[in-house]
């Protein structure tokens, strides 16, 4: 267990917006309905921009190097149920804590609403509270409240705010995330209850439950529960049936929570909780992952390219990005996990942005459809550019975020799957042509009646993308400061990983040469120390070697032979 610190910088950052949302939520109903919604927007606003100051606080604290949990706070809670108020970060969660903190005040002050503002600004509050408690709990049951949490506040934003089908679109969202947080909930108690009975202390802690021996079988069923919650929550194809609707039914403010900060509680929990509880499930099941995957890229890629609604349009996008993540997760080479991590903020950040250029070009033209908007970009300059530099980090253009991303997945798996690897590569093509025939239809040629006198982004609208555009660069150009924090605590993942299942990674899997001595002194396993000595002895004869999973296979010009490793 990593150290803990004197002032409680995690503890407050979730219960700072909890206590905004009381505030707002007592206010007195005698107040006038402008001065209360300016109250209410004033009080969420630096609420917000609070928990952003304290989440950049802790990026700045957070110790370089270190994969361990850090900032921890432990305080007994339930101690007769084995509960206990367990908050701790790691590269992992450090930069989806400051994608969350980043977005919900852009989210607010980007997609503003004209009636019913404290209930807004509350549920938008409460939402903030149980997404930051869910990324930093390290206990089990207290990460299941706040995960079960977040669906209260966005089915009444969907509700009360969204547009279309919207009470359908929020049923459907509710009782699908629901039904599968049930599994987790199983897969919880039944873990903890193991635990007790190898040790005789009950306990939902999860470094104290990493040690809790699990058979193969158990360890299937397990992960299976578990990623049932987090399948849909992400949503992993086939599981994503709910989300074009919510997506499209959402106003603009739910939807960027929806879809940039919501959705990456799944794919996080897939990370944080199978790959460190269930390592040999996941090992053995990540062929049907990662092809779920690579169908969800190509499903949700195509699916996209037939779509007229831009908000539709991005919310298969999403299918197809948060596939990638899935392939770079479950590819288990440091490479393709660390490629995934940063995937779910870089696909956060440009969700967020699209879904709030969307937002507004329904702002002025009352409609999404593509084959109703044209030439926008004659009498809304800024929009278009803006939109442009969007779309081109979503496609994966070198200089922009999405490109890193994609391209560590990518490589990642190419070397510990490299067919799964070839074939998702279709996807970058894919995104290309439904994005570009999208902008083409919505910006390009000579503007209808109707779309010549759009107004263009105000100055309020473009000093919220100006954060957004500058991270979309930055991350693209200059990910290093990212990579170095990230990096430690996913070694140390993939390295537990490989202990738990003999599994021996190809070195440049691991970084390079010197990565992989690393991790042979710092895991001692007897089949890291096997496949070093294999290796060098096959070298020494001058051929060349490398690890395919149990075996270490030798080639010289004219034969191959594979060596099994004990």
């Amino acid at each position: 267990m990593g150290p803990s610190t004197t002032f409680p910088y995690l503890t407050t950052l979730v219960l700072l917006p909890a206590g905004a949302a009381v505030a707002c939520a007592v206010m007195p109903k005698s107040m006038s309905e402008r001065a209360q919604r300016r109250a209410v927007l004033t009080v969420g606003t630096l609420a917000m921009v609070a928990a952003l100051a304290l989440a950049v606080t802790i990026a700045v604290e957070f110790r370089v190097g270190d994969g361990g949990y850090q900032m921890q706070s432990v305080h007994q809670w339930m101690p007769q149920l084995g509960v206990s108020w367990h908050l701790g970060v790691d590269g992992i969660s450090l930069f989806l804590l400051l994608m969350a903190a980043v977005l919900f005040p852009l989210a607010l002050l980007g997609a503003t609403v004209r009636q019913k503002s404290r209930s807004y600004v509350v549920w938008l509050l409460v939402l903030e509270a149980a997404c930051m408690g869910s990324f930093v709990s390290l206990d089990l049951i207290l990460f299941f409240v706040f995960f079960e949490l977040t669906l209260v506040p966005v089915y009444f934003i969907i509700v009360g705010w969204g547009s279309g089908r919207r009470a359908y679109a929020a049923v459907k969202f509710f009782l699908y995330t629901f039904l599968g947080s049930a599994f987790l909930l199983v897969g919880i108690v039944a873990v903890a209850v193991i635990h007790d009975q190898q040790t005789g202390h009950l306990t939902f802690d999860l470094v104290a439950l990493q040690s809790t021996h699990l058979g193969l079988a158990s360890q299937i069923l397990l992960f299976l529960a578990f990623t049932a919650a987090f399948a849909v929550k992400a949503p992993i194809f086939p599981f994503h049936t709910w989300s074009p609707d919510a997506y499209s039914s959402s106003p603009t403010g739910g939807a960027v929570i929806l879809a940039a900060v919501m959705a990456k509680l799944g794919t996080y929990g897939v990370i944080r909780f199978d790959l460190t509880l269930f390592p040999r499930a996941v090992v053995d099941l990540a062929p049907l992952l990662l092809t779920l995957g690579v169908i969800g890229i190509l499903y949700g890629a195509i699916v996209a390219c037939a779509q007229r609604d831009l908000k539709r349009l991005v919310a298969y996008s999403s299918l197809a990005h948060i596939g990638f993540i899935v392939l770079g997760t479950f590819a288990l080479s440091t490479e393709a996990v660390t490629g995934g991590v940063l995937q779910m903020v870089n696909h956060g950040l440009v969700t967020a942005a699209l879904f709030l250029l969307i937002g507004w070009i329904w702002d002025r033209r009352r409609t999404w459809r593509t084959d109703e908007l044209r030439g926008l970009q004659r009498p809304a300059p800024i929009l278009a550019a803006m939109f442009t530099v969007v779309m081109m980090a979503s496609i994966g253009l070198p200089g922009l975020n999405g490109f890193v991303g994609e391209f560590l997945v990518l490589a990642g798996t190419f070397l510990t799957h490299r067919w799964w690897a070839v074939v998702a590569t279709t996807g970058v093509v894919l995104a290309a042509v439904y994005l570009l025939w999208a902008f083409q239809r919505v910006f390009h040629h000579a503007p209808g009646p109707e779309d010549e006198h759009t107004r263009d982004l105000g100055w309020r609208e473009t000093a919220v993308m100006v954060p957004l555009i500058g991270l979309i660069i930055f991350l693209g150009v200059y990910p290093k400061p990212v990579l170095d924090r990230i990096t430690p605590t996913v070694t140390a993942l993939v390295h537990h990983v490989d202990a738990a299942t003999g599994r021996v990674q190809p070195p440049v899997a691991n970084g390079g040469v010197a990565a992989a001595a690393s991790t042979a002194a710092a895991g001692g396993t007897r089949a890291s120390t096997a496949a070093s000595a294999l290796t060098a002895a096959c070298r020494h004869h001058g051929q060349s070697a490398w690890v395919d999973g149990r075996h270490v296979v030798c080639h010289a010009a004219v034969t191959t032979s594979t060596r099994r490793l004990p």
